[in-house]
């Protein structure tokens, strides 16, 4: 168990109360693949059985642990094997009505959201994945706690065009079918590059193949704690600046090993991964783009904002891997637009484009995150934006990600407003130029050199 000395208890009490230091998400992966059976309703109750007896405690004994350690844990979640690996062998095609097997078995465990309604595509789609892949419209707006996404890149396979062209046209789906809601659909889908099997964040977390029966992983984000300190150091070069980061770093994953590593032990399930994430949320004094800022910048968006994030996430991540031997998932700083103070403004002002956020893409922890569009965008063009994301994850053997939202009825300028951690944003132009041609030649971009490494 990881011990804490008294000053050190002190400093945690300090961040908490005073700069927004929190557990983001316990999230329990569970493995469906037992679950697995030739009618669909029988493979949904199975489902549904497992979550509910496997996850039955999660709530209760993160809400036991705020309590006796005094940090808050701000969402309790559940991912689990995609289901398109899950449901092919049913023969089904109302993948829906196993969607609404697994709202139900997170509604009844008090889970905020349920990650895994997704397909592994980086080569090519099975008919499953296929079928998956086309419900996830019907599947998102008609659940409210499930949530999807589809793997189409890696450096190891390229990118499959194919499904980046469905991808699009699943996205504009997605958002018509919950217009209602300022297509907040799409605030539940992530199309990934390089996805990874133990990311506990949401929307695209999935309990991978390679992953034991069930396995507690653990979301840490303490943007605000790292803002204080960087603040606190006004002339420190960029050498001392990434020192200070790292310590900091350091601190907060510790207080995540410790809240997982207890979590673990009285679910009774193996620990699976710390993940130093620096998700940012609407409240004041805890958004990235601040920190960047307190680095030298006059907004983020400005020369330099990419070197600035590189060296954030640089140190989030050396720190962290001090210390915790099971730092995973995704581990960085995250930039989504909505979900932070800072990058909504600047969006708003025009110093962050979105040419300049795919750029800083290059370094972050994930990809083009939480951005409003307009939405009367090309499914192309939205595919295009996919493929160009896929591809600096795919060079970089990175994980990137995509979670575009066309707000139907919005045009550039607007305002969607999505509630609680999902913030607000403003509408960003895109390239109005064409990618149709592009978009519609199909088959896999290659595997770059970088595949051949083994």
């Amino acid at each position: 168990m990881t011990r804490f000395s008294a000053q050190e208890i002190i400093e945690t009490i300090r961040m908490v109360q005073m700069e927004n230091l929190d557990i983001r998400t316990i999230t329990l992966g569970i493995s469906l693949r037992d679950c697995a059976h030739p009618d669909a309703d029988t493979l949904g109750r199975r489902a549904y059985d497992k979550i509910c007896r496997v996850a039955g405690r999660l709530v209760p004994v993160a809400q036991a642990i705020e309590q006796e350690y005094g940090i808050p844990i701000v969402h309790k979640r559940v991912a689990v094997t995609p289901v398109a690996l899950v449901a092919e062998a049913s023969g089904t095609r109302d993948y829906p009505r196993i969607a609404s097997y697994l709202d139900r078995a997170a509604a009844e465990v008090g889970v905020n959201f349920l990650g895994g309604y997704s397909a592994l595509v980086q080569k090519g789609a099975t008919p499953g994945d296929t079928a998956l892949i086309r419900s996830i419209p019907e599947a998102l707006a008609t659940t409210e706690r499930v949530c999807a996404s589809v793997n189409v890149a890696s450096t190891r396979a390229g990118i499959n065009m194919d499904a980046v062209a469905v991808m699009g046209e699943v996205i504009a789906e997605t958002a018509r079918a919950t217009r209602d809601r300022g297509g907040i659909g799409c605030a539940k889908l992530v199309t990934f590059c390089n996805a990874v099997d133990d990311n506990p964040f949401m929307a695209g977390a999935f309990h991978g193949i390679g992953e034991p029966d069930g396995a507690v992983n653990v979301g840490v984000s303490g943007p605000g704690v790292v803002l204080s300190a960087v603040q606190k150091a006004p002339g420190a070069d960029f050498g001392e600046l990434a020192g200070i980061i790292k310590r900091t770093a350091f601190k907060v994953t510790r207080m995540g090993e410790l809240v997982g590593r207890a979590a673990s032990e009285r679910l009774g399930l193996p620990f699976g991964v710390v993940d130093l994430s620096l998700a940012p949320t609407p409240a004041a004094g805890d958004s990235v783009a601040r920190i960047l800022e307190a680095m030298g910048l006059e907004r983020v968006g400005a020369h330099g904002s990419t070197a600035a994030l590189a060296l954030l996430n640089d140190a989030v991540k050396k720190g962290g891997a001090m210390a915790s031997g099971y730092v995973g998932g995704l581990s960085g700083a995250f930039i989504p637009v909505s979900e932070d103070a800072g990058m909504m403004e600047a969006a708003a002002l025009g110093s962050v484009t979105f040419d300049k956020l795919e750029a800083m893409t290059s370094v972050c922890s994930v990809g083009l995150d939480m951005i409003a569009v307009p939405g009367d965008t090309p499914p192309e063009t939205l595919a295009a934006i996919i493929a160009d994301e896929a591809a600096i994850g795919m060079i970089n053997r990175k994980t990137t990600a995509v979670r575009l939202i066309p707000v139907p009825g919005k045009a550039v300028g607007e305002y969607v407003e999505f509630g609680g951690l999902l913030g607000r944003a403003p509408v960003m132009a895109v390239h109005r130029l064409s990618s149709r041609a592009f978009v519609r030649r199909g088959g896999r971009i290659p595997a770059p050199l970088q595949a051949l490494n083994n």
